[in-house]
């Protein structure tokens, strides 16, 4: 099945609480992300609310460093002055920042960890959607570890190696274990299985960009 983009009518944010400040300082700013939430304001006028907007009210100076998928939850960072935007901002470049998820998906693994290593690609006829494609996708890496098993999902952290768009995501479908409560990639039953993409950022880590020390934060999962 697949997800419409949200519109007027179904694009409804949650506002309790209206922002979840983890930390801030005079150069960047930790959020906790409800899902349900754009991370960006998107191109249709009803989708003006998102954690950009609300931070903004209070520090109008605060720009995106990275985002979150709308229905996944969790850490995201963003800086509140051109030079920490520039300095935040190569080190996810460079992939020196370190970030993992938290996620229930379909299914049983066997295996305790393993890597996902397919390229992925934008799926035109489907568009958001994303999809695996060997010959002209983009190089992913996916890193996942069992946390715990239920009766028919399993409890994962993942590892995203790079940072494709809804790389997590597709990587699970590929292998077999679509995230629960997935409105784009999961089967009827999958979807069914959760009340919200079982999906969230709980850990990030990075140097701060003026006191060159190694910040670490962790938000566990609300599911």
């Amino acid at each position: 099945m697949s997800e419409p983009l949200p519109t007027l009518v179904d694009y409804d944010p949650p506002t309790e609480p209206y922002l979840n400040v983890v930390y801030v300082d005079d150069d960047l700013l930790v959020l906790d992300k409800p899902s349900g939430l754009l991370s960006v304001p998107g191109r249709h006028p009803s989708l003006w609310d998102s954690i950009r907007h609300r931070a903004r009210k209070q520090w109008p100076t605060a720009e995106m460093v990275h985002r979150l998928d709308k229905d996944t939850s969790g850490l995201i960072l963003m800086a509140l002055n051109k030079r920490a935007h520039g300095r935040l901002g190569i080190q996810f470049e460079k992939r020196t920042t370190k970030k993992s998820y938290v996620a229930r998906v379909a299914g049983v693994l066997d295996k305790e960890e393993g890597l996902i290593d397919l390229p992925l690609m934008t799926d035109w006829e489907h568009k958001p959607r994303q999809k695996v494609d060997l010959e002209h996708g983009r190089p992913a890496q996916t890193r996942w570890q069992v946390i715990a098993r239920e009766t028919n999902a399993t409890r994962l952290r993942l590892f995203p190696l790079t940072g494709r768009t809804h790389q997590l995501r597709v990587h699970m479908l590929a292998v077999g274990h679509v995230i629960l409560g997935d409105a784009f990639y999961a089967d009827q039953r999958a979807f069914a299985a959760a009340d919200r993409l079982q999906l969230h950022a709980e850990e990030l880590e990075f140097v701060h960009p003026t006191t060159g020390e190694t910040c670490r934060f962790v938000v566990p999962a609300p599911f």
